[in-house]
């Protein structure tokens, strides 16, 4: 009898830890809402105490194909019984799959697969200083993000992140980045020439198409315009970051393909793998400049991760589920401005693509995307803060009309109370 036919006892249940026994052994490094959750289906999610919960959060845009999705069970179910790991030392057939399906679905000629949206922004910097050392012959290089930006939590995409509060107390942070404002062209030119003056420095500029954790901000079709066209001048590499718009949250399945525009190297990880870990770095053939020894993952494009994610793509192309987030988008956001409307005291405007979008509160009031979370939670929506004055609405790309439909009745109702 094989391992895979080897019948495994069920585990012995034990008992959940108590908010206070988990904060005794975990490190506080969120700042917790006081819900348990235990199980998912769909777009739901049921917590400790049983109570149904409509998921507008979906792991912060990362349950890509909702919770316990038949693909992913399967796919999860079939790879463990087969191969779950191995070293990136010998070939994956699952990684190349992986690779060749995101290869044909964007601008991208090569991929490099790691374990999250950091791990894949870090890789895409150090892959852009590779190649303005060894092809622009720059010996101190530079790439230019935007404020607001959110690029991860290592100290070097920390860094990238173009929002002080992240970077507070982590000093000293990794030299070679400069800010911009985001959506200004003037400013971006200004910086190239400010920095270039003397000698080149600048190497490649980093964005999001648009802006998640910086409050939902999409991209200026005519400024990503401009700045691909100023990369190609001037041979300087654009990045984006599409860790959080990507794999059709936006309507597409790359926000480049919003703004016309194809970027040199790009970033995916959350819906990716749907829920899996996994994280990649794509770019174009011209700037492919890693070689054995520059860089890897030791457990990046393994044959699990790999799998799932393969699922996931296929389903999102299969099951055409990019018409279901342009539709039911457009669907939100008019219920959205139908409550910015009955709200003005309150709404500043809503904002957005696809299924990911900010309703953003006035400026010059005291409430908080915060409070507006919290009563939404009691009215069995989950949503989450993209700062503190916006509510980010980002949920599984299978979502139903009735669901957003439930999910505008449950906003109404909470600001009604606040």
């Amino acid at each position: 009898m094989s391992p895979a036919e080897t019948l495994v006892s069920s585990p012995v249940a034990v008992a959940s830890p108590s908010p206070a026994e988990f904060d005794e052994y975990v490190m506080s490094t969120y700042g917790r809402f006081p819900l348990t959750l235990e199980r998912g289906a769909g777009c739901r999610v049921w917590d400790a105490d049983g109570r149904e919960y409509l998921d507008f959060v979906a792991g912060i845009a990362t349950c890509t194909l909702g919770h316990a999705h038949p693909v992913l069970v399967e796919a999860v179910t079939q790879q463990i019984q087969k191969l779950h790991h191995v070293s990136n030392l010998y070939y994956i057939p699952e990684q190349g799959e992986l690779a060749k399906w995101l290869v044909q679905h964007s601008c991208a000629d090569r991929a490099f697969f790691c374990n999250s949206g950091a791990e894949a922004n870090e890789g895409a910097i150090k892959l852009a200083r590779k190649y303005a050392h060894t092809v622009l012959g720059i010996d101190n290089p530079t790439v230019l993000t935007a404020h607001a930006s959110f690029h991860g939590r290592t100290l070097a995409t920390v860094t990238a992140t173009g929002q002080p509060k992240y970077q507070k107390n982590f000093n000293p942070l990794v030299p070679g980045f400069y800010y911009v404002p985001y959506n200004d062209i003037r400013a971006l030119e200004e910086a190239i020439a400010q920095l270039d003056s003397r000698e080149r420095q600048v190497a490649a500029i980093m964005l999001e198409g648009l802006q998640g954790e910086g409050g939902v901000r999409p991209g200026d079709l005519a400024y990503f315009q401009r700045v691909r066209q100023i990369c190609d001048e001037k041979g300087i590499l654009l990045i984006l970051d599409e860790v959080q718009v990507g794999m059709g949250r936006t309507g597409h399945y790359w926000s480049y393909e919003h703004l016309g525009i194809e970027p040199d190297i790009f970033t995916s990880a959350k819906g990716l793998g749907g829920g899996i870990p996994i994280g990649a770095v794509l770019c174009k053939s011209f700037c492919d400049v890693f070689q054995p020894g520059d860089h890897a993952s030791t457990f990046g494009g393994n044959p699990f991760a790999c799998a799932v994610a393969r699922a996931v793509c296929q389903t999102l192309e299969q099951e055409n589920l990019l018409d279901n987030v342009q539709e039911r988008g457009k669907q939100l956001r008019q219920g959205l401005s139908a409550l910015a409307q009955a709200y003005p005291q309150a709404i500043a405007e809503v904002r957005g693509w696809g299924l990911i979008n900010g309703l953003v509160l006035r400026s010059d009031i005291d409430l908080t995307s915060a409070d507006v979370v919290e009563a939404a939670m009691a009215e069995g929506l989950l949503l989450v803060p993209a700062g503190p004055k916006v509510v980010r609405f980002v949920p599984p790309l299978i979502v139903s009309a009735a669901e957003v439909s439930q999910a505008l009745q449950a906003v109404e109702r909470s600001l009604a109370a606040l």
